[in-house]
């Protein structure tokens, strides 16, 4: 299936085609193993996306006046989108802690705490990825472990 925007998307996994013709019956199981592959991708992303906000929010705790503050929680967020296939993490709004602490502003020295979060966390990610995809071999394992719906990491809570 094909959305407007060129992504190809399937929301549920596509029966196995069957084609029968001089006796012979060819099996095809190409669509369903493409379904599992994109969301093996997508739930391997979810994790990433996960362990770099709390990494991310761990070190925007250690800035002055943060260790307790609710703020940092409604501040940072990431977006795993489907159409896209890809994955964003980052700051809500323009804020002193947030996207001008990153790239520095008036007054303020660029700290760089998402670029040094996901620069030191490297091989971790490498080893969620490669957890994730390594279950293409277990097709039943796989089916487990993939949530169908959009991800926005938001929590309210620590």
């Amino acid at each position: 299936m094909l959305w407007p925007c060129g992504g190809d998307l399937m929301p549920v996994p596509p029966s196995v085609t069957r084609i029968k013709r001089d006796g012979v019956e060819f099996v095809s199981n190409v669509d369903q193993t493409k379904y599992t592959m994109v969301e093996l991708e997508r739930a391997a992303l979810k994790e990433i996306a996960k362990l770099v906000r709390r990494r991310m929010l761990d070190r925007l705790r250690k800035l002055p006046g943060m260790r307790r503050h609710r703020r940092l929680w409604a501040s940072t967020q990431y977006w795993v989108r489907r159409i896209e296939a890809d994955l964003q993490i980052g700051f809500k709004h323009d804020s002193w802690y947030g996207a001008r602490s990153e790239l520095g502003d008036s007054g303020q020295p660029a700290r760089h705490i998402l670029r040094n979060t996901v620069m030191d966390e490297i091989p971790t990610i490498r080893l969620i990825a490669a957890q994730y995809l390594k279950h293409i071999e277990d097709e039943l394992r796989a089916q487990d472990i993939i949530d169908e719906r959009e991800e926005t990491g938001d929590e309210q809570a620590p």
